[in-house]
């Protein structure tokens, strides 16, 4: 038994003396220093190990030293670790675990020291991989930025797996694209980590042999010598190639250490391609809410105005924020402002339905609260929903889950909106709003409030009726209309962010109103990034002149006609637009004959000069004109398509009085009068 014991151990065994010199060792121990016993007997334990150090923390610090205080004190020490190398296996670090224990006779005299060495090498490696995939797992793909992940890679492997890594992406990962026919052949990669692990990025060519080429041409890793190289792949689609590089003795992988290779990779992959995935849907949801936002806002008479769109971070999404500008008979113009919850491609497509929808019905002349009327009614909350109750100003918790466009119930989101109509003869702007915000109003001369304007339940809700409320805005007044991004983030409170915004307008309301959005931005959103998108439109209202205006009241009779012809002639002749008189005095002529024929007096009669000649007849009536086909043998019905043949534009709109048929004509050159020109 004892010769088994010395011949058929696997634990190293080794006895020495009282100088701790080596008297005798077992075969174990005798294969890792591969020599016979006869060639090392007598050297100490350091000697045989040069180079080797305890990992164990503590003193004492050498193989000696332990061995000299187990003979000292006579207690075993166990589980002590020692790194070093072997002569049987030369530039390769061991890890052996070591115990010591005095050895004696039967009368208590110390003879010297035994020693059992079990080389822990494999398991320590299996250890320390594990401990690599557990900090991969908590530290690669912690964002959606392939570029981020990337470099997370590589400081998890570098130094302890490789101190060199370089992580090379195929460019349309970076864009959120799929991959061209026949693409990375030999290269074009973009390389987004330095050797090191460090920042970098340049294009890269492979050179023909190189490892990297031939790990294109094979799609699998390949290993050559201190090289190894792994494509980063998910499916079929080649993302981009992760080589790793070791220097000095024993940089050779093992199969163990390219399996580790290989599952490092396949999960940074996943997350790099998770990262092109939402690359890919926030940039077409950013190019569809970019499309459906308005590009060129023309130009009015009754407002100056800016704007401003920041969409909203990486992160987060693309919102569904969006504003517009929208020319409206009688000279007046229309603003609108609104809130889609949530984000992404469903928010940015809903808001384009609502942004639509809202043009669409302000075309047709409503008043506030009737078109908010009309958009809630093509807003179907989601089924089986229970919408929120209403919880202040904020868009974000007053809305239910409803969605715009009706063919669209499926997709589900909350949404709020103000609309206004200012009109630049009155000076009066009415308006109302559907759990949004209120407006910002800044005076001449005054300070900045927000009026109390009836809040009105958020899209969606149904049942709930909207009201509007005129406001009194002099030539000069600012108007500031806005989403809750602006002024509410989650470090600071909406209050505090009305305050602000109030502020500064009231502080700046003079100056142009490109910069004020500039002020306003960078007071609220320092930086101009923020977690929910934010839209920002400024107004600063106009009057057209009372000589830009002339109005007439006429009874409605038949002698009407001829009086009205006279008094538009005459008024076309005092603004120097006698060229315009003959098809105005046609128009003005059959619209007063349609009112003195089949409506109720009395009639109003208005020009507007503006950029373009408007003509309103106005009547007491609530029947709604059309154009008809007439046959060669009617006698009449052709009064409508002769107005419309003569002008640019022609439409109708209703108040509680009555009816106003108004039509647009363009003036010759040189006609158009600027805003404010007497």
């Amino acid at each position: 038994m004892l010769d088994g014991l010395a011949t058929q151990s696997p634990i190293g065994l080794a006895i020495y003396d009282t100088d701790l010199r080596l008297t005798w060792a077992n075969a174990a121990s005798g294969e890792e220093i591969g020599r016979p016993l006869e060639q090392y007997r007598g050297m100490r334990a350091d000697e045989l190990y040069p180079g080797g150090t305890l990992v164990t923390e503590g003193p004492p610090q050498t193989l000696d030293g332990v061995m000299r205080q187990v003979l000292e004190t006579g207690a075993p020490v166990l589980d002590v670790h020692f790194l070093g190398q072997v002569p049987s296996d030369p530039g390769r670090d061991h890890l052996w675990s070591c115990s010591y224990y005095r050895l004696q006779d039967a009368d208590g005299r110390v003879l010297g020291v035994c020693e059992d060495a079990f080389d822990i090498t494999d398991r320590k490696e299996a250890q320390s991989r594990l401990a690599l995939l557990v900090a991969a797992g908590r530290s690669v793909g912690t964002s959606l930025d392939a570029v981020v992940t990337a470099r997370e890679l590589a400081g998890v492997a570098v130094p302890g797996f490789a101190p060199e890594v370089d992580v090379d992406l195929a460019p349309w990962v970076l864009q959120g694209g799929d991959p061209a026919d026949g693409w990375g052949q030999r290269g074009g990669f973009l390389r987004v980590t330095s050797r090191s692990g460090g920042a970098s990025r340049r294009v890269v060519e492979y050179p023909p042999g190189s490892p990297q080429l031939r790990s294109l041409s094979s799609g699998g890793r390949v290993v050559v010598e201190n090289v190894l190289v792994v494509p980063l792949r998910v499916g079929e689609g080649l993302l981009g190639l992760v080589t790793f590089t070791r220097t000095g003795p024993g940089a050779v992988f093992d199969n163990g250490e390219v399996a580790l290779a290989d599952e490092l990779v396949a999960r940074a992959a996943v997350s790099i391609d998770n990262a092109r995935r939402f690359t890919r849907e926030h940039t077409a949801a950013l190019t569809l809410q970019r499309e459906l936002l308005p590009q060129h806002l023309p130009r009015h008479s009754a407002v100056e105005f800016a704007h401003r769109y920041l969409p909203t971070d990486d992160v987060t999404g693309v919102g569904g924020d969006w504003f517009d500008v929208i020319p409206l008979s009688g000279a007046r113009v229309g603003l609108a402002v609104g809130d889609v919850v949530g984000h992404g491609l469903p928010a940015a497509a809903t808001m384009g339905r609502l942004r639509t929808t809202v043009e669409a019905l302000a075309k047709l002349d409503m008043a506030p609260d009737e078109l908010l009327t009309r958009l809630d009614d093509l807003v179907v909350p989601a089924p089986d929903t229970q919408p929120a109750e209403s919880g202040g100003d904020r868009p974000g918790t007053t809305a239910g889950t409803p969605v715009a466009g009706g063919p669209h119930p499926d997709v589900t989101t909350g949404a709020t909106c103000l609309y206004a109509i200012y009109d630049p003869v009155s000076g009066r702007c009415t308006m109302a709003r559907a759990g949004h915000l209120p407006p910002a109003v800044v005076r001449p001369g005054g300070s900045c409030s927000f009026p109390e304007l009836p809040q009105g339940p958020p899209l969606g809700l149904g049942g709930l009726p909207f009201e509007a409320t005129d406001l009194e805005l002099p030539a000069g007044s600012l108007l500031a209309l806005y989403t809750d991004g602006l002024v509410e983030t989650r470090d600071r409170d909406i209050d505090e962010g009305l305050e602000t915004l109030g502020r500064v307008l009231a502080d700046h309301r003079d100056v142009p109103l490109e910069d004020l959005c500039d002020r306003v931005v960078a007071a609220l959103l320092p930086g101009g990034t923020t977690a929910d998108d934010t839209a920002l439109l400024l107004v600063r209202t106009r009057e057209l002149d009372a000589g830009q205006v002339a109005v007439w009241e006429l009874a409605a009779e038949a002698v009407a006609v001829g009086h009205a012809r006279e008094l538009v002639t005459g008024q076309l002749d005092a603004w120097g637009l006698d060229a315009m008189a003959f098809e105005t005095e046609l128009v003005v002529s059959e619209l007063v004959t349609n009112a003195v024929r089949y409506a109720e007096g009395p009639l109003q009669i208005r020009l507007i000069r503006d950029r373009t000649l408007l003509c309103e007849v106005a009547d007491a009536g609530h029947t709604s004109p059309h154009l008809r086909y007439s046959s060669a043998e009617d006698e009449g019905g052709r009064g409508l398509f002769i107005v419309a043949q003569l002008v640019q534009r022609w439409g109708t709109r209703y108040s509680r009085s009555g009816k106003t048929i108004w039509t647009e004509q363009g003036l010759p050159d040189g006609g158009a009068q600027s805003p404010g020109e007497g």
